[in-house]
């Protein structure tokens, strides 16, 4: 594997359109690890992937996967990145053959092997137009054609939305099998929370083009915290170590940002542990700072 701390590293990337702009955004994903790049649809991180490989060109910052520059050896970065795009970037005539073929002329260390054992193991046909396969099936084709060419980075764009339960956690599985081999790293993005809880080492939220919190996921969940309590008690926290609070008829449930110190400052306080799917809630109505 290549000689990098950082299987991504992200500073500073901005990028105008006309009503969205992507803003300022930097993060790193350390190599061998799996990053949950959580937020809203729409709230940039297609056009974050995007600005990474180079579709689209960036007004602003820079960029390095695998140490080396987005741009300038963008060749070969992606003969050793993966992709996986939330539609089949296949054309509906070929079948898992034909895609074998295309695969190998396109990276050097294709495996077809390997490629096999996928097939086998997801249960997909061979010579079946992939027009013909369901949405889990064509997922689990990308999947294997970005597992067979010994990738270092994986980049997930939606990769798990729209499948059931039990074909998720199957991919999950996977990926994590994946990660086994010491150096490889994924970027994964999503809106479903649930999936990043069980894998994911860090998490970065976007909300409407701008970072929120990026981090170890394990750090942030020990650090915030949900207070439910009285309006009177709500009033009596320091507002600059609240995230935004909830209202509703029963009284506040507010995020804080250091549980201990919470606990340590109002001893009668309970603040419960909380979830990647709270945290993004809160976040993300943290201009609001007060919603219901």
């Amino acid at each position: 594997m290549g000689d990098y701390d950082n299987a991504i590293e992200i500073k500073g990337i901005t990028k105008k359109y006309d009503g969205f702009t992507l803003d300022n955004v930097s993060f790193e994903v350390p190599q061998g690890s799996i990053m949950g790049f959580i937020g809203q649809n729409g709230a940039g991180k297609t056009t974050t992937i995007r600005s990474m490989l180079n579709i689209i060109p960036i007004d602003a910052g820079e960029i390095s996967l695998l140490g080396m520059d987005h741009i300038k050896q963008e060749k070969e970065i992606k003969e050793r990145i993966a992709v996986v795009f939330d539609e089949l970037p296949f054309q509906d005539l070929f079948n898992a053959k034909d895609i074998a073929k295309i695969m190998e002329g396109i990276y050097p260390k294709w495996d077809n092997a390997v490629y096999q054992q996928y097939l086998e193991r997801f249960q997909l046909p061979q010579n079946k137009k992939v027009g013909q396969f369901s949405k889990g099936m064509k997922m689990k084709l990308q999947i294997a054609c970005a597992l067979s060419h010994d990738a270092e980075l994986l980049i997930m764009d939606e990769a798990t939305t729209g499948l059931d339960p039990i074909v998720r956690d199957e991919i999950l599985h996977i990926f994590l099998e994946y990660l086994q081999d010491e150096g490889r790293s994924i970027l994964m993005s999503s809106h479903i929370t649930s999936d990043l809880d069980k894998i994911a080492d860090s998490v970065t939220f976007i909300d409407k083009g701008k970072i929120l919190i990026s981090g170890y996921k394990d750090e942030i969940l020990e650090t915030h915290g949900v207070v439910k309590c009285s309006e009177e008690d709500y009033r009596n926290i320091d507002p600059a170590s609240i995230v935004s609070a909830r209202k509703n008829s029963y009284g506040v449930e507010a995020m804080v940002i250091d549980r201990e110190a919470i606990q340590r400052e109002h001893s009668k306080l309970i603040v419960d542990p909380t979830t990647l799917e709270e945290v993004m809630l809160f976040y993300v109505n943290r201009d609001k700072k007060e919603w219901s």
